[in-house]
């Protein structure tokens, strides 16, 4: 966080414990707190449990989980912006009591990665260790003149609208994108009476590359911060190429990949585990590229057919018939190359999937431009906070 005037303060001095019950029942939103330091409704099994006892989270009050830091290497706190909630008896729930700290700033300050790390120290670094609401208290702060802290927050709120505003547009150029899908090769077609020159076919007629990579030597271990990506499951998502925690490898570990090399409009595939389906296509920024042994690179033999095979495989049908496919084998929650190779699609005329391509192709280089824009703004976010 950007704070050249300020000095660092005990945290314990600007606020204070709040413990009011639920006694009266008459909160019922339950909410737990997320590692990203966000409320969530609560997962907790709470039939038959007390709910007077929950603590009250009024709005402007911060509420906090203290007991796996040393696990989580992170204090899941946040802050209320709306109406009052209840959480775990567990939390310390608290506010700010002092009018030299705004209690929007204080909420960047907790999430700022070096609060963590402080935290973190201070369990001495225990998987078991949780925090005591003393040791929270002690921890320091950087506190600003207010109006410092008023022009922190609001650019960090503005970038942050900015980016909502992008995800938002994102939604709605996808869904456009599916609705025209749905009309050109769904809606009111029979795969039983097809019209003329459509037909139904197997994946692998249409594709030049259907394969697979491996973990590089190393494992996870060897993974870099920079360099040539590594494609994993976890950045595979339905239309959403999730770029948190993309893996990077030297020269030498991607050279013993060239045979999974990632091309510009590949679709990526997840084939294993409780992902298995997924199905994006490759974002241009992040080549070049290499696949692991749980995605799988899908190319066309011509360049047109990629969009609609990225929307064929992710349609109703193909989606079902794919996790079907993944739980029947010897191997439960997984594809086979065989598979994915003989998986029945759709094929229609040539000119019917040159349409589809061009109208949608700008919609997808859209959403990329966005993306990468919320990429850089977020990048923008940690610099301020």
């Amino acid at each position: 966080m950007t704070n050249n005037n300020s000095t660092y303060k005990r945290l314990g001095d600007y606020i204070r414990e709040i413990n009011v019950r639920n006694k009266d029942l008459s909160v019922t939103k339950l909410m737990g707190i997320n590692i990203d330091k966000y409320f969530m409704p609560s997962v907790a099994n709470v039939i038959g449990t007390d709910m007077s006892n929950y603590k009250v989270v009024a709005n402007g009050q911060f509420a906090c989980n203290l007991m796996h830091v040393g696990r989580d290497e992170k204090i899941p706190v946040a802050l209320n912006t709306e109406d009052p909630i209840i959480v775990s008896p567990a939390y310390f729930v608290f506010e700010v009591c002092d009018n030299t700290l705004l209690p929007e700033y204080l909420e960047l300050s907790l999430r700022n990665p070096e609060f963590d790390r402080n935290a973190w120290f201070h369990t001495d670094g225990d998987v078991r260790g949780g925090m005591d609401k003393e040791g929270m208290k002690d921890l320091l702060i950087p506190v600003p003149p207010l109006e410092e802290q008023r022009s922190i927050v609001s650019r960090y709120k503005a970038i942050e609208t900015r980016i909502a505003n992008n995800k938002q547009t994102i939604a709605k150029l996808e869904e456009a994108a599916q609705a025209l899908y749905r009309k050109m090769f769904v809606d009111d077609v029979d795969v039983e009476n097809l019209p003329d020159g459509w037909r139904m076919g197997c994946l692998g007629e249409v594709c030049s590359k259907i394969g697979s990579g491996s973990t590089p030597k190393g494992g996870k271990d060897s993974y870099l911060t920079e360099g040539i990506s590594l494609i994993r499951s976890m950045n595979v998502f339905d239309f959403h190429f999730e770029r948190e925690d993309l893996a990077y490898i030297t020269e030498s570990q991607a050279k013993a990949l060239d045979s999974v090399t990632v091309q510009e409009k590949d679709v990526l595939l997840n084939i294993t585990g409780a992902s298995v389906g997924r199905c994006c296509m490759v974002p241009t920024d992040i080549l070049p590229a290499r696949v692991n042994q749980h995605v799988m690179i899908i190319r066309a033999n011509e360049i047109n057919y990629q969009i609609f095979l990225l929307y064929q495989i992710n349609s109703e049908r193909t989606k079902r018939n794919l996790l079907s496919a993944s739980e029947s084998g010897s191997t439960r929650e997984a594809l086979t190359k065989g598979e994915v190779e003989m998986q029945k699609i759709l094929i229609p005329l040539e000119s019917k999937i040159e349409a589809f391509s061009k109208m949608v192709e700008p919609l997808i280089k859209h959403s990329q431009i966005l993306n990468i824009e919320n990429l850089k703004m977020n990048v923008m976010l940690n610099l301020i906070n």
